[in-house]
């Protein structure tokens, strides 16, 4: 646990002070929970309750899981699922102080960053639903749990959660109180070269006939 903790808090300062904000860290924390939760969901029905491990291993159920193969899928989830994060999150904190615009930020990461990500998690997928027909027992069941940790992360935390999240939050996602950004030695305000381009780009005045 107190591993856990470290990486917890760690993280946290680490995406506080590279995305400025504070609700912005706590919400990839939260969802990299939800994500690894649900890939430790279904690898226990599969593998534990036995629902599937027929039909996609030829295996019958353990009956349960071996301690060491959630630990290491935590160590690879959520490293993995952060790096995603980080990828989106950032593309959106960089269009939103071009702009100011919340939804109109969730619109540039996505379209900015949905390519690489979901072809990454595919390729990833691939190489740990190869590593499922490794015949020992232990390592099909971690390889499940990564294979399915991957899609479930891409396709939806990191395709409808994240970005719904973000929308929903608005203004709040790009907050920083000062005592935190003073800890951070950083500013909730954009850089001046970023304030300067949004302020252009929204007083520019359409020319003639455009």
């Amino acid at each position: 646990m107190w591993v856990v903790l470290a990486v917890v808090v760690v993280t946290f300062l680490l995406l506080a002070r590279a995305l400025r904000s504070l609700w912005l860290p706590v919400k990839a924390l939260v969802l990299n929970v939800v994500s690894i939760a649900a890939a430790y969901g279904i690898t226990v029905l599969i593998w534990q309750d036995g629902h599937g491990s027929d039909l996609l291993f030829d295996q019958q159920a353990t009956g349960a899981v071996t301690t060491w193969v959630p630990i290491a899928a935590f160590a690879f989830l959520f490293g993995l699922s952060m790096d995603y994060e980080v990828f989106i999150l950032s593309r959106m904190r960089e269009a939103y102080d071009d702009h100011g615009r919340t939804d109109d930020a969730v619109v540039d990461g996505i379209a900015h960053t949905g390519r690489l990500v979901t072809s990454a998690a595919l390729i990833l997928f691939l190489s740990f639903v190869a590593l499922a027909t490794v015949p020992s027992i232990d390592v099909k069941i971690l390889a499940t749990t990564l294979a399915l940790g991957i899609l479930l992360d891409a396709v939806v935390v990191r395709g409808l959660l994240a970005p719904a999240l973000v929308s929903v939050l608005g203004r709040a996602n790009w907050t920083l109180p000062r005592p935190l950004a003073v800890v951070l030695r950083t500013s909730s305000d954009p850089p001046p070269e970023r304030r300067e381009n949004g302020r252009r780009q929204r007083t520019r005045l359409p020319l003639t006939g455009e």
